[in-house]
């Protein structure tokens, strides 16, 4: 049994190897500044919008090689909102009256918005459909119209993208797996991980946000 174990470790570790081995430099290149966005969104550090636009200037083309057109379109419109989280947190940082403090949403808002992504893709995968031939365009278009509404969120620090980032990694993951992208897979999983701590440390300044406004008010 032991010896069966050791037998299948060796050969996880041999394809693990392989499949690294394979990657491209260009994605060892986005995977590396993608995990400096996450961790550096999570602590509120401008830099990760930097960062940000960078790593997805590469998976625009990545993605469109391994023939997933909607997660190229989606990197593009990253590029954008890296421009504008960039901005905004800027203002937010120079200017006291423009500060972005981190807000949450109700949940008939998030209603609203499960039910118009969920609308969006259906329509989106109808209109595709007759464009793209993959069995995986649903969850390809789902993962992108759920993650330009978590990328609004995250860029106006509503602490909620973070829940909806947890669940859209999960998915992604398997988008990545099927089309051999492994380290970009890889990176969802850490992606998955560190949707948690940024849900923890976006709370801290959250509570701050909620106590400083009850303050003012009864004052």
């Amino acid at each position: 049994m032991a010896d069966f174990i050791r037998a299948a470790m060796n050969n996880t570790l041999d394809i693990l190897s392989t499949q690294w081995q394979q990657q491209s430099g260009l994605e060892v290149i986005a995977f590396v500044l993608a995990v400096l966005y996450v961790v550096l969104a999570a602590k509120q550090n401008i830099v990760c919008w930097i960062c940000a636009f960078v790593s997805t200037s590469i998976y625009v083309f990545l993605f469109y090689e391994v023939a997933l057109p909607f997660q190229s379109l989606l990197n593009l419109f990253y590029i954008v909102m890296a421009v504008y989280g960039f901005v905004k947190w800027r203002q937010g940082a120079t200017d006291v009256n423009s500060q972005l403090a981190v807000s949450s949403l109700g949940i008939k808002t998030h209603l609203g918005i499960i039910i118009g992504c969920l609308t969006v893709s259906f329509l989106l995968v109808l209109s595709a459909s007759s464009w793209f031939d993959s069995s995986l365009l649903a969850l390809d278009v789902l993962v992108t119209v759920f993650s330009v509404a978590a990328t609004v969120m995250t860029a106006r620090k509503i602490i909620d993208n973070w829940i909806y980032w947890f669940v859209i990694n999960i998915a992604a993951m398997y988008l990545l797996i099927y089309t051999h992208l492994y380290l970009t897979a890889l990176l969802m999983c850490i992606y998955t991980f560190m949707a948690v701590y940024g849900w923890l440390q976006w709370r801290k300044s959250y509570k701050e946000a909620m106590m400083l406004k009850r303050d003012s008010l009864l004052s």
